[in-house]
């Protein structure tokens, strides 16, 4: 993955990494529950929605109360260490347990509201936490944090043997409260005093969704995390004016939720196609397909770009589009993660996201673990990352430079699809010469 050569990427506010969702089950009332009952009903959760049946080869039963943790669980630490022991058994990393802040976290993702100062956070090779990218007019961003920075302190506190989602805990806190970082910004320390805001949650970053040239629009889509993200695309293109071609970009957008992708699958697509298929664990197939209800219909050339960072979502966007012939995908083989969480509600604010369905491209694909392939390979060396050539979003100079000409940029890929979309334009001008 290409961002992750370099990081373990996380944002500072949630968690959601390589996910595509359906809604959260339940309703967000919570009620009294002991802990020991906690534990057990998420095993009885996992027991009748897991989507593998042996559940790792595993008598589930093993893991019941009564014979793994009978009068062990007496606080709700207690549970939790018990309920990820479980969860880990089942090799599973998308099935997971989260804490009352972490699904908080999860559920205000979604719902595009993230509380923190606005930075991706990760390890670098020499596991030091580390500053991937300050998100675009947060406080993060305006105090003048930047990429590559080592956050040594939160609060006083050493980072040292602190894992990513602890120094995300310690940052994160109420909007309109203070967080003190101490950075390190190649041989120099500095102090900075940030104001925790709410953050908006943007499928599509400022400054990337822009003309290439007359005929050519470009929109780099992030994520399908938020409820929003197919309003904010539909809401971006229209605002383009006329796109004869459009350059459609999923690089590094880790995916998000399912019907963010079938949405916008549908402004792409005809009527009565099929977008994706989710199979459950007794075989049973759910298919989604195109209909008549869309937020706008584009018509013209299409062009996606993928890479090892386009996940789940995004896989079944450009899955759905490359097996109808309607886009030609350029870069390189998408990560390959064809399964599907449901985000479950726990009595006592916590939750659980559990892999309940695998999905197949509409030819019937099984991608997981194994990717899509793009029409027009287009890899990067690690010459060419050194030369600055990968995605032009991930340099934090191309960033903050929201006016700059695309058609300019070292970004081979992004060059290619380009090369790709004028030969379509061209051809579709000389047919309709001869036709006139």
């Amino acid at each position: 993955m290409l961002l992750n050569r370099l990081f373990v990427t996380i944002f500072l506010s949630v968690s959601l990494i390589l996910a595509c969702f359906q809604g959260p089950g339940f309703s967000r009332v919570q009620r009294d529950i002991q802990p020991d009952e906690l534990y057990e009903l998420v095993r009885l959760i996992i027991e009748q929605n897991y989507l593998d049946p042996t559940f790792n080869n595993q008598d589930l039963a093993i893991w019941s109360l009564d014979r793994r943790y009978k009068d062990k669980i007496k606080t709700f630490d207690d549970s939790k260490k018990a309920i990820q022991t479980m969860l880990t058994s089942l090799g599973d990393r998308y099935t997971r347990y989260l804490d009352k802040q972490e699904y908080k976290d999860e559920l205000q993702a979604i719902d595009a509201k993230l509380p923190g100062i606005g930075i991706q956070i990760g390890l670098d090779k020499a596991q030091k936490i580390v500053i991937i990218a300050p998100i675009q007019g947060t406080p993060a961003f305006k105090a003048g944090l930047m990429p590559k920075d080592e956050i040594l302190e939160v609060d006083g506190t050493s980072t040292k043997g602190l894992s990513i989602e602890e120094v995300a805990s310690k940052i994160r806190g109420t909007p309109g409260t203070a967080v003190k970082l101490l950075i390190l910004r190649g041989s120099e320390k500095k102090e900075y005093s940030i104001q925790r805001a709410e953050i908006k949650m943007e499928a599509i970053p400022e400054g990337q969704a822009t003309k290439v040239g007359e005929k050519i629009c470009y929109i780099h889509l992030s994520t399908f995390i938020s409820h929003d993200a197919a309003k904010e695309f539909a809401e971006k293109l229209s605002a383009l004016g006329n796109c004869p071609g459009l350059i459609l970009d999923l690089r590094n957008n880790p995916g998000g939720l399912l019907d963010n992708a079938i949405s916008i699958a549908n402004m792409f697509l005809d009527d009565g196609l099929d977008i994706v298929s989710t199979v459950d664990r007794d075989g049973y197939v759910t298919t989604k397909s195109t209909g008549d209800k869309r937020q706008l219909k584009y018509k013209g050339e299409l062009v996606v770009l993928v890479n090892e960072g386009s996940a789940s979502a995004s896989e079944i966007l450009s899955g759905a589009l490359k097996d109808h012939g309607r886009a030609a995908l350029v870069g390189e083989k998408t990560f390959g993660k064809g399964l599907v969480q449901l985000v479950r509600d726990l009595p006592d604010g916590s939750g659980i996201n559990i892999t309940t369905n695998k999905y197949l491209t509409p030819n019937g694909t099984d991608i997981n673990k194994i990717g899509i392939q793009p029409n027009y390979k287009v890899p990067l060396s690690e010459d060419n990352l050194k030369d600055k050539a990968g995605p032009w979003f991930i340099e934090f100079d191309n960033i903050i430079n929201t006016n700059q000409d695309l058609a300019k940029s070292k970004d081979i890929q992004l060059l290619k699809a380009i090369e790709i979309m004028n030969r379509e334009l061209s051809g579709i001008a000389s047919a309709n010469t001869k036709n006139k």
